[in-house]
């Protein structure tokens, strides 16, 4: 059975993304699928996989399945993604409702081309700001404590303030992060550093995917965190590996936050390499 796909990316925060809306005649084994498919070397190459699926209410639901297999409950830039996809072929308007693991999520199409999105707004909800076990205000991995700030975006993240880490310093430190003894489920880690009222670099390393040029949601928590610190002001321009986001949150902890940043569909294929579950 051939399996169509399509490959779209946000700053190079890329997934193949499958339409489920209708029937399969065999529900794939989306674990093993998306680490087959995602290996750069032996697959087509991706962040992970998304499925595109039908739900009462909504224009779409969205699972995301992590590089290693894993599944994840939300991604930003994954999301935006799958917005374009939507609006573009005519399935959902310039205002969507998606349902995603993390809850309902909006996105908004604010710029297109001859029908086609190219910039993307995502009410991303609200931030929940969460306290590092035993209310430590660090983290100790590899023989070094780091500054650490915990935030949800619907999924886990663990925020590094200072000097931006380079990619070897995200190599070493982030799996040790990821993986820590606090938590459990694992989390994804991020190197912040403030770069001025309205500015933030990035480095992301997600779980089950390891360093990726973007990370919407990661973005959108460390913001919102530098933002409640009163380390910056909105709108807040996020530089990630992959380009720039724009964040926007007025520090009402019951007000969501929104990512704005574009979205490209770059490849278009087929695979026949399935297990059934």
């Amino acid at each position: 059975m051939e399996l169509e796909f399509w490959k779209l990316e946000g700053l190079g925060n890329d997934y193949l993304y499958f339409d489920v809306r209708d029937p399969w005649p065999v529900t794939p084994n989306w674990n093993e699928l998306a680490r087959r498919l995602s290996d750069r070397h032996f697959g087509v190459g991706a962040d992970g996989i998304i499925t595109i699926a039908q739900g009462q209410g909504v224009d779409a639901v969205m699972r995301i399945f992590n590089a290693d297999g894993s599944e994840s409950e939300m991604c930003g830039n994954g999301l935006r993604g799958m917005a374009k996809w939507l609006y573009d072929r005519g399935l959902a308007g310039t205002h969507q409702t998606i349902r995603t693991g993390a809850g309902l999520r909006f996105p908004e199409v604010v710029e297109s081309v001859e029908g086609r999105a190219e910039l993307l707004r995502i009410n991303m909800g609200v931030p929940r700001f969460e306290v590092l076990p035993g209310g430590s205000s660090d983290i100790a991995a590899g023989g070094l404590r780091f500054p650490a700030y915990s935030v949800s975006m619907g999924n886990p993240h663990l925020v590094i303030f200072g000097t931006l880490w380079d990619r070897e310093q995200m190599a070493r430190w982030g799996p040790l992060l990821e993986r820590h003894e606090w938590f459990p489920r694992r989390i994804n880690v991020h190197s912040a550093e403030v770069v001025g009222r309205h500015g933030v670099k990035m480095r992301h390393w997600e779980r089950g995917a390891g360093q990726t040029l973007a990370c919407g949601t990661g973005a959108a928590g460390a913001a919102a965190l530098a933002l409640r610190l009163r380390l910056v002001e909105s709108p807040l321009a996020v530089e990630v590996p992959g380009g720039v986001l724009t964040v926007e949150w007025d520090r009402d902890e019951s007000h969501p936050v929104y990512l704005t940043g574009p979205a490209r569909e770059v490849f278009h294929g087929y695979c026949s390499w399935v297990d059934s579950e």
